[in-house]
């Protein structure tokens, strides 16, 4: 019998694995939009010519998720193109991705001047923009979801 309840059970857990889909490709595209926006060092841009050896990529290597509170630290090392730092954070993602509060942050030193414009690369800054993108990133993941 019980015909109703399982087509009801069924569509409760269709419903539940696609919010989870949505949410953990929302997060996913958020660090993307970050990491594409975060500036890379160049010393074609700085007044003093860079220390000899100098590879940038410290601050796009810095972006981490928490889930449930805030990282806290700067990550050691650099990530110029964002593919580990990337890597790092989708892997992160739980598969029950509903229900949870994500955290995307940087926590170098100098991450509140390049969101204040600073940077000659991202002289808008970053996580704002980011913010303004945020509906139409969650109206690509639902579509992809579907």
């Amino acid at each position: 019998m019980g015909g109703f309840a399982d087509q009801l059970k069924a569509f409760s857990e269709k419903a539940k694995a696609q919010a989870d889909d949505v949410v953990k490709r929302v997060v996913e595209k958020v660090a993307a939009e970050l990491d594409e926006r975060s500036p890379v060092g160049d010393g074609a841009y700085w007044v003093s010519p860079p220390p000899a050896g100098y590879v940038g990529g410290h601050f796009r290597a810095n972006w981490q998720l928490g889930i449930g509170s805030r990282p806290t630290g700067e990550i050691a090392g650099v990530d110029p193109t964002g593919s580990e730092t990337l890597g790092r954070i989708t892997a992160a993602i739980p598969e029950q991705a509903t229900g949870k509060v994500y955290y995307l942050v940087n926590n170098t030193p100098y991450s509140r001047l390049i969101e204040d414009g600073w940077s000659k690369q991202a002289p808008q800054g970053i996580v704002g923009l980011t913010r303004i993108a945020f509906p139409e990133i969650v109206k690509q993941a639902v579509e992809e979801s579907k």
